[in-house]
């Protein structure tokens, strides 16, 4: 089926009824407000789930890294509570950036599976008027927000679990977190659009296994990118560089930055990256989304 949606073209907008009329940007933003709004009245009847979804798997790998394995004697990052606790520090920041993550992806990517499917919800949303990139910036922008409260949410609980002894040293640093982290939470979510309207419905599993888990494991939630260095073939630093197309791994170092004074990859790498990922993204997932909507 062919949907047609056409935004406002005129230079005004006139209220029924011959009222005062209003700009297309005005109607444009009251139409991006009503989205967020919305959201945000759905995300306020599922806070149970959304909290749940967030915490599982963060809680977990805390639980068995830095809790179940000193107590049964395989700690990791070595042997001793000076060597768990900085295993501990990596971690901590390496898990609110893997939640940002998987916020971005199941906030978006999920629910445009949905969306996108047989009952084709999405139709709902870009009748809205305002231009159709806008509906889809507003979904950004709450899958953005989604992780930002799922960072406030994962920090305090990931820094508290953890066996005696073992204690991420963690370090705030103000300035960084208030851009970095709603930097990486716009990126992320961006990602999240991507893949929302690059795989179909019925595809969504292969998402999981061929983009979600790499993305996981080479992007430096359990070790810093500088203590990649040793693995080597030849004298070339080949999976150090490799990582460096996987954008959780700048997210990652930046939230080491922004929580620990441990090692990590210089700042005015990970800014521009993870701003130039973020752009990317947006820009793909604008794309595709419009070409989705209009199929």
């Amino acid at each position: 089926m062919t949907t047609s949606v056409t935004s406002p073209t005129p230079a005004t907008v006139r209220a029924i009824g011959g009222g005062p009329t209003r700009s297309v940007a005005a109607a444009s933003w009251t139409a991006l407000g009503a989205l967020l709004l919305r959201d945000l009245v759905v995300l306020r009847k599922d806070s149970r789930t959304f909290v749940l979804r967030t915490l599982i798997q963060p809680f977990l790998l805390c639980f068995v890294f830095l809790y179940v394995f000193p107590k049964i004697g395989q700690g990791i990052g070595g042997h001793g509570a000076v060597q768990e606790s900085a295993f501990a520090t990596i971690l901590v920041p390496g898990v609110v950036g893997i939640s940002v993550m998987f916020q971005g992806v199941q906030s978006i990517a999920l629910a445009m599976a949905q969306e996108f499917g047989f009952t084709r919800e999405i139709e709902d949303r870009v009748q809205a008027p305002c231009p159709i990139w806008l509906v889809a910036v507003a979904k950004v922008l709450s899958g953005a927000a989604q992780g930002v409260l799922s960072a406030v949410i994962v920090l305090p609980i990931a820094a508290v679990v953890h066996a005696p002894g073992v204690e991420a040293h963690l370090t705030l640093h103000w300035l960084l977190i208030l851009t970095f982290v709603p930097l990486a939470c716009v990126a992320m979510a961006g990602l999240g659009l991507v893949l929302g309207t690059s795989f179909e419905p019925r595809n969504i599993g292969l998402m999981f296994g061929f983009i979600i888990l790499p993305i996981t494991f080479l992007g430096g939630t359990y070790y810093s990118w500088t203590k990649l260095a040793p693995v080597t073939v030849g004298g070339w630093h080949w999976l150090q560089t490799l990582v460096l197309i996987n954008p959780l791994i700048y997210v990652n170092e930046g939230m080491r930055a922004a929580f620990t004074t441990a090692p990590h990859m210089h700042l005015y790498v990970v800014y521009p990256v993870v701003f130039g990922f973020g752009a990317v993204f947006l820009t793909i997932g604008l794309l595709n989304f419009r070409r989705r909507v209009l199929s």
